[in-house]
């Protein structure tokens, strides 16, 4: 076994310092790997989750969204604004509605395979 690091509360032991080191070395900054929690931690809730997934079929006005998933206007917006500001969501007018879609292919495909895990048979 080799100490790795020091902390003020003590040493840190390892097995395998060359493969911890590896391992850092390929690991997200701080501030990425935040944002990422930021990401998932939107798709944590289940109303945002459907709009997700609404949106991974077609693009909408919030009206529609609204009656596609029975959500009032105001509750759809809230969620839709914490979309948009993490990057999940974009918006483009059209007179004067709103339309939305995903961000992007990526943000349909970690849907995509998310739903994939839960129904995955045991």
């Amino acid at each position: 076994m080799a100490v790795i690091e020091t902390f003020e509360s003590g040493s840190l032991t390892v097995s395998d310092p060359e493969r911890v080191e590896q391992v850092r070395s390929q690991m997200t900054d701080e501030f990425t790997a935040q944002r990422l929690a930021e990401t998932f931690g939107a798709l944590a809730d289940a109303t945002r989750l459907r709009i997700i997934e609404a949106l991974s079929h077609a693009e909408l006005c919030v009206y529609d969204l609204c009656a596609a998933l029975n959500l009032s206007q105001s509750c759809a917006s809230h969620h839709l604004r914490t979309l948009r500001i993490l990057r999940l969501v974009a918006s483009r007018r059209e007179g004067k509605r709103i339309y939305y879609s995903l961000e992007d292919e990526h943000i349909r495909r970690l849907f995509a395979q998310g739903l994939e895990h839960v129904q995955e048979a045991r």
